[in-house]
């Protein structure tokens, strides 16, 4: 696979059309792209910091949401299976995501009538929760349970509630931890884990972006924050308040895989 060893993560310059994004949960508001754009970059340099090597994808400046390029696909230690985003706006994405994955992985695909968006996949150890969305359906989940099965994981199908995606409403913050909003999904389905649940003042507060020791968290949500730094976790800050406006969060602007010999 191309010799590449390290940590990566994968990224995309934002469109200057992002204002034409896909919404389903937030009201349009304006957003300032040149804000937009330094938040991005200060969002790859917290990904350097963190230890990965930034790996931009090709610019797709005629897709508005191409930003977000945790939907397109979803990565495992031996495979990655490239998606078939639930907007038909957004399918556009994929075709150059599976070109620079196919370095680093074999390849499988979601094919229609399947939808599955990535931030709709939530992967912590061998266990796959699918949330069941507007963007995903269950032929999509059924897929993709085909695809990871034989390489030892096991699918898990949630009903996601007011929110976008899975990631909107739960993330892994450790090995065994996930933070999560039980309004918009079922806590359950996390028994075996450590749950932190976001502040009741904060609802949005459950995306974070694990990498390795630390974790990636939005500066909008200092209450959820200060639950997760009591936990004893190495927490950084990044300010994506621009590309919010866009339903988007920390863990929708990059692809992050360990590169392989």
């Amino acid at each position: 696979m191309g010799g590449r060893t390290g940590r990566i993560a994968l990224t995309r310059d934002i469109s200057p059309h992002i204002e034409r994004c896909v919404l389903t949960h937030v009201a349009r508001v304006p957003i300032d792209v040149g804000r937009a754009l330094a938040q991005h970059r200060a969002y790859e340099e917290a990904l350097r910091a963190i230890g990965c090597e930034v790996r931009r994808l090709p610019h797709e400046p005629d897709l508005p949401d191409a930003v977000f390029v945790e939907d397109t696909a979803v990565i495992f230690e031996d495979l990655a299976v490239v998606t078939r985003p639930g907007a038909a706006s957004r399918r556009g994405e994929v075709a150059s995501v599976a070109e620079t994955l196919g370095s680093y992985r074999p390849l499988r695909t979601i094919e229609a009538p399947a939808t599955l968006d990535g931030g709709d996949v939530l992967v912590v150890g061998k266990t796959v929760f699918v949330g069941l969305s507007t963007r995903t359906n269950d032929e999509g989940a059924r897929q993709l349970q085909a695809a990871v099965a034989p390489h030892g994981y096991s699918v898990q199908r949630l009903t996601v509630r007011s929110c976008l995606h899975l990631k909107t409403a739960v993330t892994s913050v450790g090995p065994a931890t996930v933070l999560l909003n039980p309004a918009w999904v079922d806590a359950r389905a996390f028994w075996a884990f450590e749950r932190i649940e976001v502040h009741a003042e904060e609802p949005w507060a459950a995306n974070a972006l694990a990498v390795g020791e630390s974790v990636l968290y939005a500066a909008a949500f200092p209450r959820t924050r200060e639950r997760l730094i009591a936990r004893g976790l190495d927490v950084r800050n990044v300010d994506l308040s621009e590309l919010a406006k866009a339903e988007g969060g920390v863990t929708c602007c990059s692809l992050v895989l360990e590169a392989t010999p």
